[in-house]
């Protein structure tokens, strides 16, 4: 979560769709270039670890003028954790 997080402040849309589950990923992500993103807060996980297929992250990301919170589930793809989808919280 965090080094998408990072690819997303650095604009790095290769890295993103790198780490998206080919199931769900998109052919092309346009990213905002004005938006200003100034923190990331973990909430919480559920699973996600050695021993575990699958994991979500609970998590509050902060951008100039506003904040992101959402649930993402992230699945093991060929050994590494990959976004699959998110939920928008309030």
């Amino acid at each position: 979560m965090r080094s998408r997080y990072s690819a997303f402040v650095k604009g790095d849309v290769a890295y993103l769709l790198r780490t998206w589950h080919p199931r769900t990923r998109p052919a092309r992500l346009d990213l905002d270039p004005g938006m200003r993103w100034t923190g990331l807060e973990i909430l919480g996980t559920t699973d996600g670890s050695a021993f575990h297929a699958t994991g979500t992250v609970t998590f509050r990301a902060s951008f100039r003028g506003g904040s992101l919170h959402e649930r993402s589930r992230f699945e093991r793809v060929d050994g590494a954790w990959v976004y699959v989808d998110g939920e928008f919280l309030e």
